[in-house]
């Protein structure tokens, strides 16, 4: 079975306090970061065990999870396995880079974002060429607050052509032509952020090949939809695993409606899903870009309130660009 996997456990606390952010600097206590050690090893487990199977995992921590040990060891020691086609997962960057020395890059990815005021640009942008270095595929992303938009140029000014720099449209922000102009300047599949996407009834490919499960093991089709579909540990999930329409009337995030079967975005991001990296750098394929992301603009008559949107799947382990048919951040922010 070739299966995706967004895993989030416990884990709440973060070392920034972004304003848009309902984790920011909150504070695990001991017992509870030894549960989400605890509950992170099993999970690790359960994947290396899981030789039969194709997984590709994306760790989605409420809080920083590479501030912690136990979660660059298990990315790094997971990426050497050969049943697992990616590993990658969110983070602000502000850990150290030296455990990547230790990993596959060739499975191991990154999902980074740039948190203006909340470090040092010169030190984010080191981090990034650290990354370049060790030859980690990684995106960078920044929430699409007007503050943020100097920031956002100057990084993407600054970054390498070929790293993808990604907007992520403001939670309750409504961007107007011309600030929406500003921000897809920057990154051209913006549209498919600046506003929700209409999901109910539609086809998606969670609860299908891409599940969520939590730090107990249970098992939803993905973090938005909380009816359950089983236990990862005890195997009953694997029997609800089958396509079905989405239950929500509108899919606003994007490690949501990548997934959706009437979007492009399996396509777009190709062989990277999972890190959010496209097939091809929009900066250098702009007019194709452009053209996909302008459906997202458009009505689709299909996309009616009382129709469901897919979602999609995984990708698959191997150089930059192959694909797959597997899946793919940032609280306060349509991800």
């Amino acid at each position: 079975m070739d299966l995706t996997l967004l895993y989030r456990g416990p884990l709440a606390s973060c070392d920034y306090d972004c304003p848009y952010c309902p984790f920011a600097k909150r504070r695990d206590s001991t017992e509870q970061l030894r549960a989400d050690r605890a509950a992170l090893e099993r999970f690790a487990r359960w994947a290396a065990a899981r030789t039969d199977d194709r997984l590709s995992l994306l760790f989605t921590p409420w809080g920083e999870g590479l501030v912690r040990s136990w979660y660059r060891r298990t990315l790094a020691d997971l990426s050497h396995l050969p049943h697992i086609r990616r590993v990658a997962i969110q983070t602000n960057l502000g850990c150290r880079t030296d455990w990547l020395a230790g990993a596959d890059p060739d499975t191991l990815a990154l999902w980074c974002t740039y948190h203006p005021g909340q470090t040092p640009y010169d030190r984010f942008l080191a981090k990034c060429r650290e990354l370049v270095e060790r030859g980690i595929r990684f995106s960078v992303g920044v929430v699409g607050l007007p503050e943020h938009l100097d920031a956002a140029r100057r990084l993407r000014a600054d970054l390498p052509a070929h790293v993808y720099l990604w907007i992520n449209a403001a939670e309750g922000h409504t961007y107007e032509d011309a600030e929406a102009d500003r921000w897809t300047a920057l990154d051209p599949l913006f549209p498919y952020s600046r506003h929700p996407h209409t999901s109910a009834g539609l086809p998606c490919r969670t609860g299908d090949s891409v599940i969520s499960v939590d730090g107990e093991g249970t098992v939803r089709r993905c973090h938005f939809v909380r009816a359950e579909l089983g236990n990862l540990y005890d195997g009953s999930y694997r029997a609800a695993l089958r396509p079905r329409p989405c239950p929500l009337a509108v899919c606003d995030c994007h490690i949501g409606y990548v997934h959706l079967e009437t979007l492009p975005l399996y396509d777009v991001f190709a062989g990277g899903v999972l890190e959010r990296i496209p097939a091809t750098v929009p900066a250098q394929h702009s007019a194709r870009i452009a053209t996909i992301a302008m459906r997202a603009e458009t009505p689709d008559p299909q996309n009616r309130p009382d129709r469901e949107r897919p979602a999609g799947p995984a990708p698959l382990k191997g150089p930059a660009g192959s694909t797959g048919s597997g899946p793919t951040g940032v609280t306060g922010s349509r991800r």
